[in-house]
């Protein structure tokens, strides 16, 4: 199962979120979310259990938990939607 994890403290890394989950079950990933321009954490993540009991036991008891004085939030990740593309024509607009 793939879990979606909140208002993580800008401080914690991937071997971080990794401990904080493994207590509950197998770990397949963790991965904290960093901005591709600054380097630093977006303050959020994903973990890969392999067990939905597992993650589920997870999910129930750290949703709330109180993590680097930071109560970080916990669900079961939703499929990414597919965004729309951008375009950069100009067709149709002529803003000069």
């Amino acid at each position: 199962m793939n879990i979606y994890v909140s208002n993580l403290s800008f401080a914690v890394q991937d071997e971080d979120l990794r401990g904080f989950f493994e207590e509950y079950g197998e770990v397949s990933s963790a991965k904290v979310i960093m901005d591709k321009f600054t380097n630093r954490s977006r303050g959020f993540g994903f973990v890969e259990m392999p067990s939905n009991e597992s993650a589920q036991k997870a999910i129930k008891e750290l949703d709330g938990a109180t993590v680097d004085g930071r109560a970080i939030r916990v669900n079961e990740a939703k499929p990414r939607e597919d965004r729309p593309k951008k375009s950069f024509s100009n067709s149709g607009s002529n803003r000069w």
